[in-house]
């Protein structure tokens, strides 16, 4: 299967009323699981390092090339996309060398910014990234959860998200619409009315942050109202801390972290297995 992109998977979403699953990595183990779990479902889905993500690795390029060959030998398409860039300096040289490593699609997230400086700022971002052939998402409306960085209960703005996609030419659009980053409990309630108006006004595919979140019941509706590519994150990194708890006091005396991770990537898998089967 030859790798895939955010731009494919999304208009193959939106033309089956659907939504594309879109997994955060943060280790090899972790893609690997992500990929096994699409492939059992027969699903594309997306690989999703953030700019967190590669300042934990301090470099970008090895786990992006990981990810490229684990995307080029999958059964199903498997693209990768930037997720989170705050950074320009960051943002320009994932520009400059991302594209030899697979990725064609980022998210540059400035909504930490008042809403003209959000707009300045993703607008330039897309021109380099749409020069190059990459698609890309941006955010308006504050989604909350992460350290306190973004307000928790603020909702996009339909009308205001309609001329933002206009200002900026952005290829999708993460909306606040009830979820939240980093939740470890499945309760957020989202506001499907809302979007359903905003699906109903914007020419581009809405994005779903913070899905870890939110119950498969709910997913779907979000689904049936709009949303078109889902990200979750904190899922896998709960299923895979709790499983590898449970095998260290199973095996105080282990050393080899083969024996005390497979389990944890077996259940990632099975988790990834199973939301794409929600969306």
């Amino acid at each position: 299967m030859t790798l895939s992109s955010a731009g494919e998977l999304v208009a193959s979403a939106v033309e089956g009323n659907l939504a594309v699953p879109a997994f955060n990595v943060i280790t090899l183990e972790q893609a690997e699981a992500i990929v096994a779990g699409a492939e059992n479902a027969g699903i594309g889905v997306l690989l999703q390092i953030s700019e967190n993500a590669v300042h934990y690795h301090r470099q970008m390029e090895p786990l992006l090339a990981a990810c490229r060959e684990i995307a080029e030998a999958s059964l199903v398409p498997i693209g990768i996309h930037l997720d989170h860039f705050e950074s320009a300096e960051l943002i320009e040289h994932a520009l400059e060398v991302g594209s030899g490593l697979g990725v064609r699609s980022l998210m540059v997230d400035a909504s930490k910014l008042e809403y003209s400086a959000n707009v300045a700022f993703t607008a330039s971002v897309v021109d380099h990234a749409h020069a190059l052939g990459w698609w890309v998402e941006a955010e308006l409306g504050e989604i909350g959860g992460k350290d306190g960085a973004h307000a928790p209960g603020v909702r996009t703005d339909a009308v205001e998200a309609r001329k933002f996609v206009a200002a900026t030419n952005v290829d999708g659009l993460a909306v606040a619409v009830g979820s939240s980053h980093a939740m470890t409990e499945r309760t957020a309630a989202l506001d499907i009315d809302l979007i359903r108006t905003i699906a109903e006004l914007l020419p581009v595919p809405l994005v779903l942050h913070g899905s870890s979140g939110v119950a498969d019941d709910e997913l779907r509706r979000a689904v049936e109202a709009g949303i078109r590519k889902v990200n979750i994150g904190t899922a896998l990194n709960l299923t895979a801390t709790a499983a590898l708890r449970a095998e260290l006091a199973r095996m105080p005396d282990a050393v080899d972290p083969r024996k005390f991770t497979a389990l944890g990537s077996a259940q990632v898998t099975d988790l990834v297995a199973h939301l794409c089967s929600v969306v």
